[in-house]
């Protein structure tokens, strides 16, 4: 059960200043235990998450307010560990509050709650949802004039079976949405196949896109950091299969 009890606002439990190191995420991560740890989930996200956050994304824990940074919205919602493991990395919380991972009293549920854990941007874990709300989110941005924020959403493959995804990238598309990165992490577990690949599916919409390994840091930073002008911008991260 996650706890509803409110939790210090974003920024307060926030870590002093830390060195982020990704070979430290495997100690982080082995922190939170349970029967409901979602582990493959949360190990397919890893590398892409740390790229994003160590190299892509304008957020700090000092920043998490302000309306000019950068939003990440994690529509994989459950599988949250490695986002937590990556956003303790970073400072946005002590790494205290990972042993407690989805017990009554933690704010770090098995599914991530905006009001509760610090960074987060939306609660999400049901499929579907997180595409749908980035595009909202560049439209807000775009309607207070707020047109260097840049909104990255990342989703998994098999979110692709919800019909609510499909309507988001028809829209993005022809709308020019040029604020959007959506991260897909292909691990295989998508019902529905594309033809062409996954990629093809943004591409017919008016997106770029791009597919690299989702384990090599320099690809997905190149492929992150790709320009796009006047489009939204896909990148599939392709990894192991779920076993």
């Amino acid at each position: 059960m996650t706890n509803t009890t409110a939790a210090p606002a974003h920024g307060r439990h926030a870590a002093s200043a830390v060195t982020p190191d990704f070979a430290d995420l495997p100690r982080l991560i082995a922190l939170m235990t349970g029967d409901e740890k979602h582990a493959p989930a949360a190990h397919s996200t890893l590398d892409a998450l740390w790229v994003l956050y160590d190299r892509v994304l304008r957020v700090t824990p000092a920043t998490v307010d302000d309306p000019g940074r950068d939003r990440f919205l994690l529509s994989k919602g459950h599988g949250p560990m490695a986002y937590y493991a990556v956003l303790a990395a970073h400072g946005f919380f002590e790494e205290s509050l990972l042993p407690g991972f989805g017990s009554y009293d933690s704010p770090l549920g098995h599914h991530p709650d905006r009001l509760l854990v610090p960074g987060a941007e939306i609660g999400s874990g049901s499929l579907g949802h997180g595409l749908p709300i980035a595009v909202g989110t560049v439209l807000g941005l775009r309607a207070q004039g707020l047109t260097d924020p840049r909104v990255w959403v990342l989703i998994g493959d098999a979110e692709l079976d919800e019909g609510s995804n499909h309507e988001a990238i028809a829209h993005a598309g022809p709308a020019g949405l040029e604020q959007l990165h959506t991260l897909v992490i292909d691990n295989a577990s998508a019902t529905h196949g594309w033809p062409g690949g996954i990629a093809s599916r943004f591409t017919s919409a008016g997106w770029a896109a791009e597919t690299v390994d989702g384990r090599d840091h320099e690809a997905l930073y190149a492929a992150f950091t790709a320009p796009h002008p006047g489009r939204p911008l896909a990148v599939v991260a392709r990894v192991e299969p779920k076993s």
